[in-house]
């Protein structure tokens, strides 16, 4: 059996694999990321600005608040089989044609939940519009792999991480000014145009970035001028066999859980114990996680960059892929497990100004800490199955959405029962569980690879 030592993915000549990178310069890059940016955006704001406006959209239409809440678990299902489908669609026809087979979804979708004045027709609508945007996370990651090089992937993918998750923690505000002094039908229609912007913007400045012949469509023996493939969009989550991938995932999930514990009750734990309740200023509350994950993601992925660098001419050449996950300590040992905890001890027993101050500087350092492990784990993905990227990065999003629903369902009832502080300590708990996953992959990564082989990238494809 190979050691942690071993050229299990040794360096071959890939000089001409290294010249595919070539093919866009920093510049166009730089517009790439931009563009997948918007586009990842995008499911972010059509999940978090729906929630503040659910008590609106309950009077609107005659129905009750946990009814509409409905809504909520049927889009996190729709983006999950959605982020599915359209990755596995990528693979075989490349990234841009599908963004622009989903982005009119989502435009009809945005306009029809506007329009509805169901229950019915807001959950059918909800659906078709969350499908629509959902691939926004997968296709993005899948995109940053195709143009960027092992070395430098880390910080395309920190920037892009970093942008969609602050969509995140600014979409509350953003729904919740829009419930108070808008309209809910409106901010739906604004989404519809934002869908239209970003077919606009892909159709006219998005090149197609799969490599040349990897694309399922390339090797097709009969061209036809209209090819229609049917593809298992299940396939994906056959990649999770491989421990590897599996552990991170996991790890990933319970790291991402304390994000969640935090920011789900925010109006319950914070905004209860300070007093607060603006809808407006509650939605404020987010901000510093948001900026949090906006300034840790491209810090996080440069730091994963420079740590395979480091790691690789330590050992003479020899690529290691786990090398990039040793970049998660600093998150998932200290800035994660620390903030949330001591957000649960200070919303239970410090009071005022400062208990909230210091409860804002937990949030950001919680949107950081998440960054530190999250993006090094993406990225690691993109370099182990480098051809199926958009794939393992869909598998990914599905599953943890599964398991986040799930435990946030028990949040606010383990508040209830337990309190916020012993809550937040087990979310700290669970988030070194994880960290201690990540360790175990790092240590046995080689013998993880060798017992299932999903069809793992080695340093000439990569």
């Amino acid at each position: 059996m190979a050691s942690e030592e071993s050229p299990l993915l040794s360096t071959g000549d890939g000089v001409a694999h290294k010249t595919i990178y070539d093919r866009f310069t920093p510049r166009q890059k730089r517009w790439i990321v931009f563009v997948v940016s918007l586009a990842g955006l995008l499911p972010m704001f059509v999940q978090a600005t729906f929630v503040p406006s659910i008590p609106q959209i309950a009077e609107d239409l005659r129905s009750t608040h946990a009814v509409v809440s409905l809504s909520v678990s049927l889009s996190i299902f729709a983006g999950a089989v959605g982020a599915l489908v359209w990755a596995a669609y990528s693979s075989f026809y490349g990234r841009r044609l599908i963004y622009l087979c989903g982005m009119p979804i989502l435009c009809i979708g945005s306009c029809g939940v506007a329009m509805s004045t169901s229950l019915p027709s807001l959950l059918f609508w909800r659906f078709i519009q969350s499908f629509g945007c959902s691939g926004g996370m997968s296709l993005g990651a899948g995109v940053i792999g195709d143009v960027y090089k092992l070395e430098e992937r880390g910080t395309g993918i920190g920037i892009f991480f970093g942008a969609t998750l602050f969509g995140l923690a600014v979409a509350p505000f953003l729904g919740g000014a829009a419930a108070q002094y808008w309209s809910w039908r409106n901010l739906h229609y604004s989404l519809a145009a934002w869908g239209l912007l970003e077919m606009f913007l892909i159709y006219f400045f998005l090149p197609e970035t799969s490599h040349p012949g990897t694309m399922g469509i390339d090797k097709v023996l009969r061209k036809r001028r209209f090819h229609i493939a049917w593809v298992n969009p299940l396939s994906s989550l056959l990649l999770l066999r491989s421990p590897n991938l599996f552990a991170t995932m996991l790890a990933s999930s319970l790291v991402l859980i304390s994000d969640y514990v935090l920011l789900v009750p925010l109006a319950y734990t914070i905004g209860v114990r300070y007093c607060i309740t603006n809808e407006a200023i509650i939605g404020a509350c987010f901000l510093p996680n948001g900026l949090g994950n906006f300034i840790g993601a491209p810090i996080a992925g440069r730091l994963s960059d420079v740590v395979v660098s480091k790691w690789r001419a330590r050992r003479k050449g020899v690529w290691y892929p786990e090398d990039r996950l040793r970049a998660t300590w600093i998150g998932g040992l200290f800035m994660v497990p620390i903030s949330i905890g001591a957000s649960g001890l200070l919303t239970a027993y410090v009071g005022g100004p400062i208990g909230l101050s210091l409860n804002l500087l937990c949030l950001y350092t919680n949107g950081m800490g998440v960054d530190f492990v999250m993006n090094p784990i993406g990225s690691y993905n993109v370099d182990v199955v480098h051809s199926r990227s958009a794939e393992v990065t869909a598998a990914y999003a599905a599953c943890r959405s599964l398991m986040l629903s799930a435990a946030t369902a028990l949040v606010i009832p383990s508040i209830e029962r337990i309190g916020v502080a012993w809550t937040n300590i087990i979310a700290a708990v669970l988030a070194l569980i994880g960290q201690g996953i990540i360790f175990l992959t790092i240590r046995y990564g080689d013998r993880m690879r060798a017992s299932v082989d999903v069809g793992f990238s080695t340093i000439d494809d990569n």
